[in-house]
């Protein structure tokens, strides 16, 4: 694995930007779940979300279509 593939197997969620609108959730249902007021919540707890399978693609999507940025590959 190089040094590149290490960068983007995780998805950060910037709290200060989030505003819940929950696009990220719906393109990535088996990673991310949803809290009661629409914020995203990692699966696994933590606001880096460890990438696996298909979800690298489906997290660039989310980045790329969030709202308000709240979103990146890391």
């Amino acid at each position: 694995m190089t040094i590149e593939d290490r960068r983007s197997t995780a998805l950060h969620i910037d709290w200060t930007r989030c505003d819940g609108r929950g696009v990220c959730t719906e393109l990535l249902p088996e990673t991310l779940t949803r809290d009661e007021w629409g914020y995203p919540l990692a699966r696994r707890a933590g606001s880096t979300v460890v990438l696996e399978g298909s979800d690298p693609q489906r997290a660039q999507d989310a980045v790329r279509l969030c709202p308000r940025m709240a979103l990146r590959i890391t």
